[in-house]
C-alpha cells in the first residue's frame, strides 16, 4: 500500500486535484467509499480552491502532497506555530482508506514538522463527535484535551451541520 508514494509541497497547479481529493473523502455520496466521511452530520463544501491556495502560499504553512504514479492520493496541512505544529486537512482518497496509508502519512507529517521545526508537540481539531476518528488518531498516540471550540455555524464555507451539537475539540500529542 505504501510502495511507491512521494511526498511534495502543493504547487499552485494542485488546487483543484487537493480540493476534489479533500472533497471525495468526507462530503457526498463518493466519501462513503471510505470511513472518514462526514456525510451524515455535514453537507455542502469542506473546503474551496481559496482556503487551500491560502495554506500553499503561507509563509508558516505546508500543503503535504502526496502522490502515486504522479496522481494525488493524500494531503495534510502542517502548519508552524511557535512551539508546536499545527495538522489539519488530512485526506486520503475513499478508495485507498483502510489500509494503513494514513499512518504512514500522519508518521511522515510529524517527522517534517520535527525536523523541519523543531516543534515538540502536534495540535489538531476533530469534530467532537467523529468518535471513530478520534478513536484512530489515539491509536496513533494523540490524547484527546477536553478543550473544545465552538463549530462556525453559518459560515457555509465549512460545510452545512446537520446536527446542533458540533464543536471542535483540541488533540496532542508530543513529538519525542
Amino acid at each position: 500500500m505504501t510502495a511507491g508514494l512521494t511526498f511534495r509541497d502543493a504547487a499552485d497547479a494542485d488546487v483543484d486535484d487537493l480540493v476534489a481529493l479533500i472533497e471525495s473523502a468526507y462530503r457526498g455520496d463518493s466519501s462513503r467509499q471510505g470511513w472518514t466521511t462526514e456525510a451524515d452530520i455535514l453537507q455542502g463544501q469542506r473546503t474551496d480552491p481559496e482556503g487551500v491556495l491560502a495554506v500553499i502560499k503561507s509563509p508558516d504553512a505546508r500543503l503535504l502532497t502526496v502522490e502515486r504514479e504522479g496522481r494525488v492520493v493524500a494531503c495534510c496541512q502542517l502548519e508552524h506555530r511557535g512551539d508546536h505544529a499545527y495538522f489539519g486537512m488530512f485526506a486520503v482518497s475513499p478508495a485507498l482508506q483502510g489500509a494503513g496509508l494514513g499512518k504512514v502519512i500522519i508518521a511522515e507529517a510529524e517527522r517534517q514538522a520535527r525536523e523541519t521545526w523543531g516543534v515538540t508537540e502536534m495540535h489538531m481539531t476533530v469534530i467532537s463527535v467523529r468518535e471513530d476518528l478520534i478513536a484512530w488518531y489515539e491509536r496513533r498516540g494523540y490524547r484527546r484535551t477536553g478543550k473544545t471550540t465552538p463549530f462556525p455555524y453559518g459560515d457555509e464555507r465549512f460545510g452545512v451541520p446537520q446536527r446542533d451539537d458540533l464543536r471542535f475539540e483540541l488533540l496532542v500529542k508530543p513529538l519525542a
